[in-house]
């Protein structure tokens, strides 16, 4: 059962949109770099766009924001056009905030006349912004520096102050924290979601980093060669991918491959339900590390199959690392001579050419057309 973070997360999804897009695609010398994507944001949520490099995420947010202009689409804000058969709005007219991987910060303006840059109005009114949102990114006392007397992690909060001090209906991000050293990252990225909240903008952020979209969204929408493949709160993308590349993009796998007949597949683990799949086809059966379970080996025999668990099969390890957090150990098994590997928290390091058994849990793998 989903916790109660993608419960509510779910109850936001219904909520009316902020930013709708539709159809939108773009090409560049023939060559589709975004085709067909469609998604939803409501005020207040935060998407992300996650994929590999040159999937067509960044060119997306470029549309949205009104840098890029798309070939056939829409694009609404609160209901209205700013993109589409009778409308094309620039940038400054959409409503929108930016944050790109160079903060690009004014090298010449004091931190509050970079935050200060593009609002309206008298100066005291700017100036109450200003303080607002500076206190609002833990930087108050610090209007008076410039850019370079300020770390990364500093300058990353000037930006995202700066892009939501006009109050933006839409903020998009573009791997804004792919710059910062990674013991920072998490502060910092738990800082900036906090302060994205208390502001009520459309949030949609582009990452290829899957462990920053489980971190930072409501929704994640999975892209892959210019088209979304899957939609839906962290749990479900992750627990329910939608092929096996959906699967391996979150974390490593195991595949074990088998002929499906009479909607089963029989494998040295045991059968396997492959239920949809056509007598004779060949099927992947995935299972990611941490869903392997390890038992000793005694004088040749493993444990008694269980009806979760399956059948044992035996290999023997190739090499353990310890990460710090698990420990992941390599097996070159014996019914095939493949490789799979397994997960184990804490430290468990046994030595090269230790026989050891595995099985595997039902409830957590998935079935997918071999490719």
């Amino acid at each position: 059962m989903p916790p109660a973070s993608e419960t509510a997360a779910s109850a936001l999804l219904d909520t009316p949109h902020r930013l709708e897009v539709t159809g939108l695609t773009r090409a560049f010398a023939a060559r589709a770099v975004v085709s067909d994507v469609s998604l939803q944001v409501a005020a207040g949520q935060v998407t992300c766009l996650l994929g590999p490099s040159g999937c067509g995420k960044s060119t997306t947010l470029r549309m949205i924001a009104g840098v890029e202009t798309p070939d056939n689409g829409r694009i609404q804000i609160d209901g209205h056009d700013v993109f589409g058969p009778s409308a094309n709005l620039p940038p400054e007219a959409r409503g929108v905030g930016l944050m790109f991987q160079d903060f690009a910060l004014f090298p010449h303006l004091t931190v509050a006349g970079n935050v200060a840059f593009g609002l309206a109005g008298d100066k005291a009114a700017k100036m109450r912004r200003v303080d607002e949102l500076l206190e609002k990114v833990n930087l108050s006392g610090f209007g008076v520096k410039h850019p370079h007397e300020l770390s990364g992690g500093e300058q990353q909060r000037v930006a995202l102050a700066r892009a939501l001090a006009p109050r933006p209906r839409v903020m998009l991000m573009d791997e804004p924290f792919s710059g910062l050293d990674n013991r920072l990252r998490d502060g910092i990225r738990d800082a900036t979601l906090a302060v994205l909240k208390a502001e009520g903008a459309a949030v949609l952020l582009v990452t290829h980093e899957p462990e920053e979209a489980m971190r930072m969204a409501d929704e994640i929408a999975l892209m892959r060669d210019g088209r979304i493949v899957q939609r839906g709160a962290p749990y479900n993308v992750y627990n329910a991918p939608v092929d096996r590349a959906a699967a391996a993009f979150f974390s490593d796998i195991n595949v074990i491959r088998g002929i499906s007949k009479g909607a089963l597949t029989e494998t040295p683990f045991g059968a396997f339900l492959t239920p949809g799949h056509l007598d004779g086809a060949e099927v992947d059966i995935v299972i990611r590390p941490q869903h392997l379970k390890i038992d000793f080996d005694r004088a040749g025999r493993g444990p008694y199959p269980t009806m979760s668990e399956g059948t044992p099969a035996r290999g023997t390890v190739l090499r353990a690392r310890y990460l710090g957090h698990a420990s992941l150990v390599e097996f070159r098994m014996d019914f095939d001579g493949s490789v799979l590997t397994a997960s184990v928290p804490g430290v468990f390091l046994p030595k090269a050419d230790t026989p050891l058994w595995l099985m595997i849990r039902r409830d957590r793998c998935y079935v997918f057309p071999a490719c």
